[in-house]
């Protein structure tokens, strides 16, 4: 799901919950996975449809309030 959807959903009220997780692939990175009823689940990706990796925790989380996600759950 790109930035701009996740902003278009939780305008329309869309709920989805929100994880960060560390990135499998290098587990020195932060992904960000939503996950919606009905086994529903998306990735936060960039406009190439690339998965968002992100190093630092701090970044993450300035990236979710700016999209409005007000709680995340976050995966050691």
């Amino acid at each position: 799901m790109t930035r701009e959807d996740v902003k278009n959903r939780h305008a329309r009220g869309i709920v989805f919950d929100t994880h960060v997780m560390a990135n499998p692939a290098n587990t020195k990175e932060w992904i960000v996975f939503f996950k919606k009823g009905a086994g529903k689940s998306f990735f936060l990706v960039n406009d190439m449809e690339s998965v968002e990796s992100f190093v630092r925790l701090d970044d993450v989380v300035d990236e979710l309030k700016e999209l409005g996600i007000k709680r995340v759950e976050v995966h050691c």
